[in-house]
């Protein structure tokens, strides 16, 4: 087929808009890579600041790890990581009560994460931010 042909023409928005296609979706498919050590600064109006540890493990979409504060000692954790959402929870144990622990948020550009924080099913809220500290 000849580029000027009159069919050429026509089919050439369409080779293009496929090609554009496919990059937008595999663009937002890369999923952040949140696999190492993290050190939370995690804000509440009740609790004040306190500075959690996370140790985080990742398969693919999957996390696995561990929560270790002095609030909630320490805790298995599960969650899963969607493109730059990442979203995790334990059971921690706080004065022999088990609260549960619901943690939302994002990496952001310069692999910093940051997002809210649920304990005890709304009981409690706060936000976090997160930075590597394994390097």
């Amino acid at each position: 087929m000849k580029l000027t042909s009159p069919r050429f023409s026509t089919m050439l928005p369409l080779v293009v808009a496929l090609f554009s296609a496919t990059g937008a979706v595999e663009a937002d498919a890369q999923t952040a890579d949140v696999a190492g050590e993290w050190t939370f600064t995690v804000t509440t109006d009740q609790t004040g600041v306190t500075n959690p540890m996370v140790t985080l493990e990742q398969d693919g979409m999957i996390l696995t790890g561990q929560y270790s504060s002095e609030t909630l000692g320490n805790a298995d954790l599960s969650g899963s990581v969607d493109g730059s959402e990442v979203t995790f929870s334990f059971s921690g144990d706080a004065q022999g009560q088990t609260i549960d622990a619901l943690f939302s948020g994002a990496v952001d550009e310069n692999g910093q994460m940051s997002g809210t924080v649920d304990f005890a099913g709304g009981l409690l809220t706060g936000t976090f931010t997160a930075i590597r500290s394994d390097g």
